[in-house]
């Protein structure tokens, strides 16, 4: 009896390892997550975003905008940084500009890529009269 049962074990277990591999060969798939994408170039992303900030009318609509912008692996261009600012003006939103000119600091290389980026917008900072965290003495 012991010898029945033995048998039907080893039986039953080399059934289920000859079916097994079949099953899962079945399951395997490939995924293709950005299959759908195609690269995007540094022109159509600065114009997609300079787009749109000239349309944000809320705060959270902005902060979603730079979320997303800053996101990227690059530096945004200064007249994507003109419209994220002049989109902070209009949405009343004096912090939110400070922290667009810290995003600009932390993601450009040098200390003189981020001074380049502000003498390029020192005409856009002195028409909305806005001050970056180093002129804040915070």
């Amino acid at each position: 009896m012991l010898r029945a049962a033995l048998t039907g074990v080893a039986v039953h277990a080399t059934a289920v390892r000859a079916v097994a591999p079949i099953a899962r060969s079945a399951v395997v798939g490939k995924r293709f997550y950005s299959a759908g994408h195609e690269e995007e170039s540094f022109e159509s992303f600065t114009e997609r975003y300079v787009k749109f900030f000239d349309g944000v009318d809320d705060l959270f609509e902005l902060q979603r905008g730079l979320n997303n912008a800053f996101a990227y692996d690059l530096v945004p261009a200064p007249s994507v940084i003109e419209s994220a600012l002049r989109a902070s003006r209009r949405v009343n939103d004096f912090a939110t500009s400070v922290r667009i000119f810290e995003g600009i600091k932390e993601k450009v290389e040098t200390e003189k890529q981020y001074q380049q980026y502000l003498e390029e917008l020192a005409p856009i900072k002195e028409e909305l009269g806005l001050l970056t965290k180093e002129e804040l003495s915070l």
